[in-house]
Order: structure tokens, then C-alpha cells, then sequence
């Protein structure tokens, strides 16, 4: 009986623990959002994601710099060429600047989307074709002198 009495303290802390463990794992795997709740990458299911691609995650990010600052510069450049004074001009150019970065960020993961697809179907077809028409053999031996 004693023996009982001293293994559930022991028992009681470590279950506490996995309890602990357990509704932080859950809170993690709740931030997961859609992926999750459609069976995400868990089931063995590889998912394209453009922040995954090395050559997107880079490319977007440039789009995101160049749009933010470009429609900073031309709103900033026009608002003060039509004479709207200096302060209104950079709140303006501002929030211009920020649209513009917005805006690039979608169409450049828009773009990348398409494009990671097009990758995709082409690597399939090139699997396919090398499934269907294998590379001949070369069945002839080198001669021995």
C-alpha cells in the first residue's frame, strides 16, 4: 500500500505536466488556421505554399520594396508638383506608399501561385514521359583488348 501512496504524487505531477503539455500543443495547433481544418500537411499531403519556394519568397518581397516605394515616389513627386503643401504631400505619399506595397504583395503572390502550378504540371509531365519512354539501355560492352 505504500507503495501505491508515493507512485500517485509522482503520478499526479507528471500528469499536470502532460496536461500542461497538452493544452499548449492544442493552442499551437489551433493557430493553424485553414490548412489545418482541411487535414493540412499532416495526412502525408505535400502543400505548395509560396512562401516555401525559395525564388518566389525572394521575388515577392522585391515587389513588395519596389511597389511600396514606387507609389511612394510618384505620389510624393505629384503631389508636391501640383502644389499641396509639404506635410499633406508626405501624409499622402505615406499611405500611398504603403497601397502600393499591399498591392504588389498580392499580385505578386498571385503570380507566383500560377507559376508554381505551371512548375508543378511540368515536372509531372517530364516524370511521365520518362515513366513512358525510358531512356534506351546501352546494352553494348566496351571492347576488351
Amino acid at each position: 500500500m505504500s507503495e501505491d501512496t508515493e507512485a500517485k504524487p509522482a503520478a499526479k505531477t507528471k500528469d499536470k505536466s502532460a496536461a500542461k503539455k497538452g493544452k499548449n500543443e492544442a493552442k499551437k495547433k489551433g493557430k493553424g488556421g485553414k490548412a489545418q481544418a482541411g487535414g493540412g500537411a499532416s495526412d502525408g499531403a505535400v502543400m505548395l505554399s509560396v512562401a516555401s519556394h525559395p525564388r518566389a519568397r525572394a521575388q515577392v518581397r522585391q515587389a513588395k520594396g519596389w511597389g511600396g516605394l514606387g507609389a511612394f515616389g510618384v505620389t510624393a513627386y505629384l503631389s508636391i508638383s501640383h502644389g499641396v503643401s509639404l506635410d499633406v504631400a508626405g501624409l499622402r505619399a505615406i499611405v500611398a506608399g504603403a497601397a502600393g506595397y499591399v498591392v504588389a504583395w498580392g499580385c505578386g503572390v498571385m503570380v507566383w501561385r500560377h507559376l508554381m502550378v505551371a512548375e508543378l504540371r511540368a515536372r509531372v509531365e517530364r516524370a511521365r514521359k520518362a515513366v513512358e519512354d525510358p531512356a534506351p539501355a546501352v546494352s553494348e560492352q566496351p571492347a576488351q583488348s
